[in-house]
């Protein structure tokens, strides 16, 4: 029984500190930081730093969004913007829909052959100094251009990664709260680790490079923003943040479409995992390595396990002590309102509280399928768009 305790306990600290007690130890840092050097400030942009910026967005069938993208790109405030779309794959007109605006260039061929191999052509043919990727589907703040090359201004951050926000509103469902509450989480979260050394990865959204430190991805990628944005750090560059440079987007339409967008996430995450295994080493990678793996991997790995694992010790601790029938008794009914949210979402009935727990047990639901998914390797590398509100 003395095994079986202290195997819980682990467990159990495994999943706190993943979920709240790293962003606990993350806070700390930072004011430690402040406390002993002074804080740099990125609120003031320098608008005399405008080096040439491209604009490079992958798009595959997506003429329903083009003319919104290209005026909001052209409302931009940067004045040294080049837009560059490569739409190789597409068959719904989305090529020709571009081509009738003269301000931007047009890369395509009949293949399809997934984003990241359009990412890869597209880059070979770029010239500016700094690549901004950003979605077709996603509308970006004026500032958001400028904000970003403003953080280039340090010659030791390589990679900038804007923020992604999500339209909600009071009828939201299960999808829609559940997301906009992680992303807001997930903000917070990054720019504190930005703050003490470096973001963990970029969000695909919006995101920039220094266009020297590109390297071709391999085509199968999963996460393309998140093995670019990494690599960079390994090479000894910061990822920084500045949640004022945002790209706007609607959730998922529902449940079943996040779950989708969810696995696909969870199965690119494992692959990235393997692919970025020397980051791993904190002996050689420092606080880099210490962030990626509290921050990342163990979301990917250790707690959507360990989440199992404490529940089902936990029945057999229930007669131990008062402490574990205690436990016992949040965690069923933290599951109960999750399944009450599942509920209340099939019946189109909208309380967001009870959609957090529910959107809670989705995503790590999602990780267990996306690890079937990647070991039998059924996951295409181009994307099944899911269906946004």
């Amino acid at each position: 029984m003395k095994t079986i305790e202290i195997l819980f306990w682990i467990l159990f600290g495994v999943i706190f500190y993943t979920y709240i007690g790293y962003g606990m130890v993350l806070y700390v840092l930072v004011q430690v930081k402040r406390f002993i050097k002074k804080r740099n400030n990125h609120e003031q942009t320098d608008t005399a730093y405008t080096p040439e910026v491209c604009l490079l967005i992958a798009a595959y069938n997506e003429k329903d969004y083009v003319h919104q993208k290209v005026m909001n790109s052209r409302q931009l405030n940067y004045p040294n913007l080049k837009q560059v779309w490569v739409t190789d794959g597409s068959n719904d007109g989305t090529p020709d829909l571009l081509k009738q605006y003269n301000d931007l260039r047009v890369l395509h061929k009949q293949e399809r052959n997934g984003k990241v191999a359009a990412i890869n052509r597209g880059m070979k043919l770029i010239d500016s100094p700094i690549v901004v990727f950003s979605d077709a589907n996603t509308l970006l703040s004026d500032d958001a251009i400028l904000r970003i090359v403003n953080l280039f201004k340090d010659p030791q951050v390589g990679c900038v990664s804007g923020e992604k926000r999500i339209v909600t509103h009071q009828s939201d469902d299960a999808a829609t709260a559940g997301e906009g509450l992680y992303w807001k989480y997930e903000s917070t979260l990054k720019k504190w680790d930005a703050e003490l050394n470096t973001a963990v990865g970029a969000a695909g959204e919006l995101f920039a490079v220094r266009k020297h430190l590109f390297k071709p991805v391999e085509n199968d990628t999963l996460l393309d923003d998140f093995i670019i944005s990494l690599r960079i750090a390994m090479k000894g560059y910061k990822i920084g943040y500045d949640p004022e440079a945002y790209a706007i987007e609607t959730a998922s339409a529902n449940v079943h479409e996040e779950l989708k967008r969810k696995i696909r996430i969870s199965a690119g995450g494992i692959q990235s995992i393997l692919r970025l295994l020397p980051l791993l080493n904190i002996f050689r990678y420092g606080l880099t390595a210490f962030q990626y793996i509290s921050h990342r991997v163990l979301r990917w790995t250790l707690a959507p396990i360990s989440l199992l694992g404490v529940f089902a010790l936990n029945a057999l601790l229930i007669t131990l002590a008062p402490i574990y029938k205690y436990l016992f008794v949040l965690q069923a009914a933290f599951y109960l309102l999750a399944l009450i949210g599942w509920l209340l979402e099939r019946i189109k009935l909208r309380f967001k509280g009870l959609f957090i727990p529910y959107y809670f047990l989705i995503m790590n639901y999602a990780v267990y399928r996306g690890f079937i998914r990647f070991l039998k390797n059924k996951q295409s590398v181009n994307w099944e768009r899911a269906v946004r509100a």
